[in-house]
């Protein structure tokens, strides 16, 4: 049995801190276990700087030691200190034992070879033992770092800290981890004393922990003195070593403000004699030199200090996890890594020219949705994020019942391609795990001739037009699913008005929705002035940091700006600044895409904007203009939800909110309101506040009430409720009457009645500006307004033409021109092509067709029958606005047959008349032809549409150059080379109209196509003799003067066609026809000398004005 007081001293030194030897002899017991040689000795446990006595001496106890060994296995590994002895002799000085020296070669000791699972390589990285720090921090939306926080005792770490732990924790929903020097030292560094060294090891050991928090992706605040600078840079050094993120704050707060603190009493006690030695006062404090961040917290109240702190890890990407800028300035919802821009405008990205003209021409093959092109800007550009296409039904399911989307954008529950794949209503396991706002449907709508090409198209891609015949880029991997407008209307705009402008839009659609994911051939460009104002959401970005913006408030314009909105910016920059942001910049935001007809035109806001800059009503120095592309629906409370979070995808941090956020008054045929407004003004607002929208806290808002111009210094303000008097208000009517009446400034006093005064308050607006606003409300019937973003671009027209006005205007005319002069494309074009000129049709005959609408563009042009010269221009609706196909983009060229008309007074079969214009055609060929050209076409089938009471044949034609006419001169033959193109055409034309809320279009004979030779018949019917005298022409049936049959005619079916209608007693006048009307073509019985004579002259002179002229003939002045 051992003495007990031998096992008491080999305690004291095996399990307080290794066994401190004394030895120069060279004959020292060595441990021949290889592993014994990379294990460092446990430290010592004792306070202060130097022990209490020198260490024993080890011969005395060396044979009992080994034998101690031998009987206890469990404390070899302190038995093989031993090895250290020379060590720690040379840590003691003049007998006094150095702790610090001793833990400095201790930690330098540390083995290498010590890894933490077989997949990492000795030396190498550990991150193959855990869960990659990028994918951690993803998943947990937040980023760890470590807060190290620094200053004399009182200067408010702790405080400081809790009160940022508090707000991490309540309203961020963040994971943090306080390391105070106090909760420390009750555990981890209880065994610690004061001393420089001890001080020192408590340093490391709470970096240590620190970097264990930090790397697991929790915000970690350390809040020690931490007197010594070189052991915060060690901390540092540590972190920086494993790629932590690590930020010094220093706590910079003068002695005596902390002395007067002293919130434990220990300054007293240091005055008084107590304690010595204290940090600051007896014993050095060495203040950070480049602290990340200096807290002056004695001249700041505790939640700016906690508010600074937030916008640096702002700005450090703490807060979301994912990637983050420099700037601090957020980033767009579901960023990871790319703009969206980058991604979806093949320009911008991987693609070549080459790949994207093939996915092009394959997707051409299967159908041409025609696409708004405000909503392509919108996807393409990235303002609805993480939206990369138009939605499909899943996804318009999540935007319209709980107005976001579920997203997963780093893959961490395998649904970041959810959104982006068909909707599969089965799976139940697989959802996103964040979420995001998407508060109103961007959907394509289709017909149901789009849906069956799409659906039978081999290609698994769709081309997608405008409606000007432009190529946009392409849809990918279609999803065609129904239209359930009721269900779109109730949930977005929470109210049935058919009278609401985009309510009527969304049942003036197809049938159909198209969802799938774009690529955009090039960037959106409008061509109208404008560009330079339309900066996508990552060029603004680009702006808003080159102005050194700390934070981004956007204000969005549908009016033009007058001193009340200014007034809104400068008090929404002075909030943010009082705030603690140092350079607030303004996003002047005007709305650019579609708005209703009565709203101020684009143009007419964005010049009055720039001219309120120009004259500094707004600082040039910290505003940003930018055009936002989107339409706007008028939905209220959930449209303004789209507003705010579509400003954050560009950099936004706050949204400026006022009364009636994207209301609109209700229309006659609205359901019962309480007042005339769909919604109530207080409630976008609100329900704003209330938001998806806000939920990550990178977005916020500043709300606004009413606000009124004060006569005494003729400013906009708040109203002061003590004088209001000194107050008027001036609606958004009135100043449209005043700058109507073309007001200018009043003088003082301020009239009470400014209409009849004809002034506007000084002040108001800016000079400039308010001479732009006149200009426009004293010519608002001028057709040179842009009302909103709308593509400028010169159509496809024919070289033998002449173009005047702009294109998509209700002035643009196109002239037909022979030679030096001008033709009539009408009377001016011989109707039969005097020559063949393809051998492979010459036994067809070959007739000129002008066209007035190229395939693929939806302008409905047409041929003016009541103008000089018949130019062709766009036909216009009742409200006197251009006319556009919405049904769906046409398929075909369409045209007219010169020299024909449609004749009121002959009555069909069906028993209607004419439609007293010339005779239509559809061509069918591969490609668009150009407006106003003349082709050479040949017919081969015909459709009878019954068009709101008058008969409107459809001529089906091809143009003889095309490469299919050789083996296409029917309707069976072009039925045989595209299959349901010939059923297409009657779905067009039967519903082109539906979309503009009008009936279904009848065609007759069931909607079948007649043959070549009964198109032809129907062509001839409606040939005029002489466009001299205007005469309606026809060709007597029976024998012309020469003898001849019709049947010798070379027309010998037709022949057939008429002696069968004789010979069986059918009239024309029984069947309904004029008599008199023949049913082979003009061209023919005039080479054969058959007989014409004059029917009806007043009625052909009223329906055939030739270029608004009649003849001298007639008695008429020409």
């Amino acid at each position: 049995m051992k003495r007990p007081w031998v096992w008491g001293l080999f305690l004291v030194f095996a399990i307080g801190g290794g066994l401190l030897l004394t030895s120069g002899s060279s004959s020292a017991t060595e441990v021949t276990d290889p592993a014994s040689q990379t294990i460092a000795p446990p430290p010592l446990n004792l306070r202060g700087s130097n022990a209490a006595s020198p260490p024993p001496d080890t011969t005395e106890i060396s044979a009992l030691f080994e034998e101690v060994v031998l009987e206890n296995s469990q404390l070899r590994s302190q038995v093989q200190s031993i090895r250290f002895t020379n060590e720690l002799a040379a840590n003691t000085v003049d007998g006094d034992f150095d702790i610090a020296a001793y833990r400095a070669a201790a930690l330098e000791a540390t083995p290498p070879n010590i890894i933490e699972c077989a997949e990492a390589n000795e030396g190498g990285s550990q991150d193959a033992c855990h869960l990659p720090s990028a994918r951690r921090f993803e998943a947990l939306n937040q980023e760890g770092i470590t807060l190290w926080m620094t200053g004399l005792s009182g200067s408010g770490k702790s405080t400081i800290a809790k009160a940022l732990e508090e707000t991490l924790v309540l309203k961020y929903g963040k994971h943090v981890q306080m390391l105070d020097g106090d909760n420390v030292r009750t555990g981890l560094n209880r065994d610690l004393g004061f001393s420089p060294a001890d001080r020192a090891e408590s340093v490391r050991r709470v970096g240590e922990m620190a970097c264990l928090f930090n790397g697991g992706g929790v915000i970690t605040l350390v809040t020690l003195v931490s007197p010594y600078r070189a052991d915060r840079e060690a901390a540092r050094q540590r972190h920086e070593d494993q790629g932590l993120k690590y930020l010094e704050v220093f706590m910079n707060v003068p002695l005596d403000v902390v002395q007067e603190r002293d919130p434990k009493g220990l300054y007293a006690k240091v005055a008084a004699g107590e304690l010595k030695g204290f940090t600051g006062v007896d014993a050095p404090y060495e203040q950070p030199l480049h602290p990340d961040v200096d807290l002056p917290n004695w001249d700041l109240e505790l939640d700016e200090c906690v508010r600074i702190l937030i916008e640096k890890l702002r700005v450090e990407g703490v807060l979301d996890g994912g990637p983050s800028d420099p700037s601090g300035l957020p980033l767009p919802p579901g960023f990871t890594g790319a703009w969206l821009e980058d991604e979806l405008i093949i320009s911008n990205n991987k693609f070549s020219a080459s790949s994207a003209l093939a996915t092009k021409r394959a997707a051409e093959d299967g159908s041409l949705p025609q696409a708004r092109l405000n909503d392509i800007d919108v996807i393409s550009e990235g303002w609805a994020p993480p939206l990369r296409g138009f939605m499909r039904e899943g996804v318009l399911l999540q935007a319209l019942h709980f107005n976001s989307l579920l997203i997963d954008p780093f893959d961490d529950v395998g649904a970041k391609e959810l959104n982006f794949q068909q909707t599969n209503w089965n799976n139940n396991e697989v959802r996103g795990r964040k979420r995001v706002s998407m508060a109103v449907p961007i959907v394509l709508p289709i017909t149901e001739f789009t849906k069956s090409a799409i659906e039978t198209s081999p290609s698994g891609a769709v081309a997608l037009i405008d409606k000007d015949g432009h190529a946009l880029g392409v849809l990918k991997n279609p999803e065609v699913y129904p239209n359930r407008k009721e269900e779109i209307v109730s949930r977005c705009f929470g109210a049935i008005d058919p009278g609401h402008p985009y309510i009527a839009h969304v049942y003036s659609g197809g049938n159909y929705l198209l969802g799938g994911e774009v690529e955009v051939f090039e960037p959106i460009r409008y061509r109208d002035g404008l560009d330079k104002w339309r900066l996508t959401p990552k060029e603004l970005y680009t702006n808003f940091k080159a102005k050194g913006a700390d934070v981004v408030f956007a204000f969005q314009t549908r009016n033009p700006t007058h001193a009340g909105h200014a007034y809104l910016m400068r008090t929404g920059r002075e909030r943010l600044v009082a705030a603690g942001y140092q350079n607030p910049v303004l996003w002047l935001s005007p709305l650019g895409g579609w708005t209703k007809s009565d709203d101020v035109p684009l143009d007419v806001r964005v010049t009055q904007h720039q001219a309120v800059l120009d004259e500094r009503m707004l600082d040039p120095d910290w505003t940003v203009m930018g055009i936002w592309p989107a339409p706007m629906i008028y939905a209220g409370p959930t449209e303004v939800q789209f507003h705010a979070a579509s400003r954050r995808a560009a950099g936004a941090s706050f949204f400026v909110v006022g009364r009636d956020a994207a209301g609109i008054k209700s229309s006659p045929e609205a359901t019962w309101n309480p007042d005339d407004d769909m919604y109530d003004a207080n409630h976008a607002r609100f329900a704003l506040q209330m938001s998806p929208v806000l939920e990550d806290a990178r977005m916020a808002l500043l709300s606004f009430d009413k606000f009124y111009y004060d006569k005494t210094d003729h400013q906009m303000k708040a109203l002061d409720p003590s004088r209001e008097d000194d107050f008027i208000s001036i609606s958004g009517s009135k100043m449209r009457k005043l700058a109507a009446q073309g007001a200018t400034p009043c003088r003082d006093p301020i009239p009470s009645d400014l209409l009849a005064a004809n002034c506007v308050p000084q002040g108001f607006m800016v000079p400039s500006g308010w001479a732009i606003v006149c200009d426009y409300y004293q010519n608002i019937e001028s057709p040179d307004w842009i009302p909103w973003s709308k593509a400028v671009v010169q159509p496809l027209v024919d070289e033998n033409t002449v173009a005047h006005g702009t294109y998509g205007k209700t002035d643009f005319a196109v002239f037909l021109t022979r030679g030096s002069k001008q033709a009539s494309p009408w009377h001016d074009i011989p109707l039969v092509v005097p020559t063949t000129t393809s051998a492979a049709v010459s036994s067809t005959a070959q007739f000129n067709m002008i066209t007035e609408i190229p395939k693929h563009t939806s302008a409905k042009m047409e041929v003016m029958k009541d103008k000089w010269s018949n130019p062709i221009m766009q036909d216009t609706n009742k409200d006197g606005s251009p006319r556009y196909y919405t049904y769906g983009v046409p398929f075909f060229n369409y045209g007219l047959l010169p020299q024909t008309w449609e004749d009121p007074h002959m009555i069909s079969d069906e028993g209607f008349g004419g439609d007293n214009d010339p005779l239509d055609v559809i061509e069918v060929g591969e490609s668009p032809l150009a407006l106003g050209s003349v082709t050479e076409v040949k017919v081969l089938g015909s459709l009878e549409l019954i068009d709101e009471g008058e008969t409107d044949h459809k001529i089906i034609a091809l143009r003889t150059s095309d490469p299919r006419s050789v083996s296409i001169n029917d309707v069976k033959d072009l039925e045989n080379h595209v299959p349901g193109l010939t059923a297409r055409l009657v779905d067009w034309l039967k519903m082109y109209k539906t979309s503009d809320g009008k009936a279904i279009n009848v065609l007759s004979n069931s909607g079948e196509p007649t043959s070549r030779l009964e198109a032809q018949c129907v062509q001839s019917k409606m040939e005029s003799l002489d466009q001299n005298n205007m005469f309606a022409c026809t060709c007597d049936l029976e024998m012309d003067d020469v003898g001849q049959k019709p049947i010798e005619t070379g027309y010998p079916e037709l022949a057939a066609k008429n002696r069968d209608l004789k010979s069986s007693g059918r009239s024309r006048a029984s069947s309904g026809r004029t008599p008199g009307r023949s049913l082979i073509g003009a061209a023919a019985a005039r080479s054969h000398h058959w007989q014409w004579r004059p029917r009806r002259p007043e009625a052909a002179r009223a329906a055939l004005a030739y270029g608004g002229r009649l003849t001298a003939a007639e008695g008429q002045p020409v």
